[in-house]
């Protein structure tokens, strides 16, 4: 066996089209967008790449077929940011069950991060945001992946802390269905819907420069206050909306509102992992059209839970019951397509947010794991740092 760094046209085909090899007979894995992986490599279109570099290894048989890929990466602008030492990434690991191969695509990453100042490694993670390709599946194999959310093989939890990864923090993916809220959920919305100054409506897709504005106020009123992030931009915010709204369902997205502010909002999406795999990983002309297709069929029936914002000065009122409780009586009318509704997952790090998940009577059904390899054993090993405030789910959050 042997390692290549993928430079050529060729050595990139064998990285994007091992999957599909291993993966063959694996159901529950939905091959990704093409052009959703290609782009994280592509410095026109990631912007990760102003501040770091990546590359890509394979290794091969003694037959040069490929059986094992990973890439490797740094980020200048996260490589310090609450760490205890110099930090880079990998990820996009694929490999078959052989041990020996694993491991020298592990080596591979680790003596390219120490000669660019790297003390630990983070993996199996994303070159860019947290949102998507993030984290080890260990738990919920039988579950299909959502879109961009990585699935692998249950062998791949050995490998790694076999090499001497450990976890840095959980990922819990949490599920519910989108009906059958208990009476306690009710009776907290109630006394919000009872309350004359709340009001609350669904997105309108023809009234988007409203809803962006809409959205990011509350994004600054909760997410950016709470986190000390930079607060969001309308250029930002549009660009958010402008990304969603070819999947925007109406009836999925609530906003919340007091005295006519902007105060809370509720982001659901139909879970598109549901339809692109009957696009085989193509949005060409015929994959567009099988989209379009499985949509107008209503093909799916799981709702991704992409963000809850509450504007801090309305934290414990019991607007997060009210946006559910919004949610659920969608499905009394008849053409509701959805029955199933999961979160993208929530790190253990973030108690209130898995508070806010058991009261709204979630349970967990996938596991992922970032791990962290610390290239000194002998140095102490910390995990993430617990939050204290109450925090958006993780689709925000960058690496």
């Amino acid at each position: 066996m042997y390692i290549e760094e993928v430079k050529s046209p060729s050595q990139e085909k064998d990285f994007f089209d091992l999957p599909k090899k291993l993966y063959a007979n694996t159901p529950q894995w939905v091959r990704p967008i093409d052009n959703d992986v290609e782009s994280v490599f592509d410095k026109t279109k990631n912007p990760t790449f102003q501040y770091g570099e990546c590359t890509r290894f394979l290794v091969k048989n003694d037959h040069k077929q490929t059986i094992g890929r990973v890439a490797v990466f740094v980020n200048e602008k996260t490589k310090l940011k609450n760490n205890d030492q110099p930090t880079g990434g990998m990820g996009f690991f694929e490999c078959i069950e052989d041990k020996k191969a694993a491991f020298m695509l592990f080596d591979a990453c680790k003596e390219w991060l120490e000669e660019r100042g790297c003390e630990a490694m983070d993996g199996s993670i994303n070159f860019g945001s947290r949102d998507k390709f993030w984290g080890l599946l260990v738990e919920g194999f039988d579950r299909e992946a959502n879109y961009q959310q990585n699935y692998n093989f249950d062998y791949y939890q050995d490998f790694f802390e076999s090499y001497g990864f450990q976890v840095y923090f959980n990922q819990l993916t949490f599920f519910r269905k989108v009906y059958g809220l208990s009476r306690i959920v009710h009776a907290k919305a109630n006394r919000i819907f009872a309350d004359p100054t709340y009001h609350f409506e669904n997105i309108k897709i023809k009234q988007m420069d409203k809803y962006a504005e809409d959205f990011r106020q509350i994004y600054n009123k909760s997410f950016a206050l709470a986190e000390g992030l930079t607060e969001m931009t309308k250029e930002e915010a549009n660009k958010i909306m402008k990304k969603m709204k070819p999947i925007i369902d109406e009836r999925l997205i609530t906003f919340a509102y007091h005295n006519g502010e902007p105060v809370a909002f509720g982001v659901f999406l139909p879970e598109l992992n549901q339809i692109f795999k009957h696009v085989n990983g193509k949005l060409n002309l015929i994959g567009k059209l099988k989209f379009l297709y499985h949509r107008w069929k209503g093909s799916c029936s799981r709702v991704l839970g992409v963000a809850f914002g509450i504007a801090k000065s309305h934290h414990s009122k019991g607007l997060d019951a009210a946006l559910s409780v919004c949610l659920e009586r969608e499905t009394q009318k008849t053409d509701f397509p959805y029955t199933d509704l999961e979160l993208n997952w929530i790190g253990d790090f973030n108690p209130p947010m898995l508070k806010l998940m058991q009261n709204l009577e979630f349970a967990v059904c996938k596991k992922h794991v970032t791990y962290r390899k610390l290239f000194d054993p002998t140095k102490p090993f910390n995990r993430h740092p617990i939050r204290t405030y109450e925090a958006k789910t993780e689709t925000q959050n960058e690496s």
